[in-house]
């Protein structure tokens, strides 16, 4: 399987890095999680990588306006799926204060869940050369929460309000029927420590289900969260600190930071769409 490697750190988009956590929630700005699950330069990446101009992306369990943004400054065409409305008012409040009407033009968001992607794309069925998604731990095999991130996130609160809603099959059977022959699914995962210490990798359980909707696994790529300082990563563990190898025998408790993300990138092939599309029906 093709590996390849981008630089994906958004440290040097505008976010104030000391701002603490506290401080976003209070504003009802992204934590630190949803900044991170699809952010700008991954955006860029997979957009230039995977589409040409006036392509249409879009993007399915979306936290933030990284995607519509990039798509919309390389001129392609934008629409986020996104279901749960303070979340879209956020969305909305960060693209109006960045672009002007014209850019505006070219993206959109559509109030459907990504289960529903068909009803809200009926407009490009089999158009679409790009869909983008970073589903949440919970579709994914991962933990169901007790408390699910900051209050304060508006990402957070939609993330609560569909909780109990499995999603991730449909979505995939509706990628399917929504991406044009040769069209790119790209799913963003990344593995997370458990409760009783275990590594949860969900990107195996990902391949498996999309394969079986027919789509082909063309690429994994390693997109890397963080900024390269030299030939080391500086790794961020706090809004002030940057994170050095400690003492293994130190009774400290160890900090855990998200360097890099997984992205698996799918294909639909341009051969025999029909039973593929059959395929992904009948399951």
């Amino acid at each position: 399987m093709p590996l390849t490697v981008w630089l994906c750190s958004d440290s040097s988009t505008g976010e104030t890095a000391a701002t603490s956590e506290p401080n976003r929630a209070a504003r009802g700005e992204l934590c630190e999680e949803h900044r991170q699950e699809v952010g700008r330069q991954l955006a860029r990446h997979l957009i230039n990588t995977c589409t040409e101009s006036d392509d249409v992306v879009v993007e399915a369990f979306t936290a933030s306006d990284a995607v519509l943004g990039a798509a919309a400054e390389l001129g392609r065409r934008g629409v986020a799926l996104v279901p749960h409305f303070p979340l879209a008012q956020y969305i909305g409040s960060r693209l109006r204060a960045t672009y002007d009407k014209d850019t505006l033009a070219r993206v959109a968001m559509r109030p459907v869940r990504p289960d529903q992607i068909t009803r809200g794309l009926a407009d490009h069925s089999r158009d679409i050369a790009l869909v983008i998604a970073a589903p949440p731990p919970y579709e994914v095999g991962g933990r169901r929460p007790k408390v699910v991130g900051q209050h304060g996130c508006p990402a957070c609160r939609a993330d609560v309000w569909m909780l109990e809603r499995q999603q991730l099959t449909e979505f995939l059977k509706g990628a399917w029927q929504v991406l044009k022959p040769g069209g790119v699914l790209a799913i963003v995962t990344s593995a997370r420590h458990q409760d009783d210490g275990g590594l949860h990798d969900p990107a195996p359980q990902v391949i498996a289900q999309a394969s079986r909707m027919g789509f082909v696994y063309a690429q994994h790529v390693i997109a890397l969260r963080v900024p390269i300082e030299g030939d080391a990563l500086a790794v961020q563990l706090t809004p002030t600190e940057v994170g050095q190898l400690r003492n293994i025998g130190s009774v400290a408790p160890s900090l855990r930071a998200r360097v890099h993300a997984d992205v698996c990138l799918f294909v639909k092939p341009r051969a025999q769409c029909s039973l593929g599309s059959d395929k992904g029906s009948r399951r």
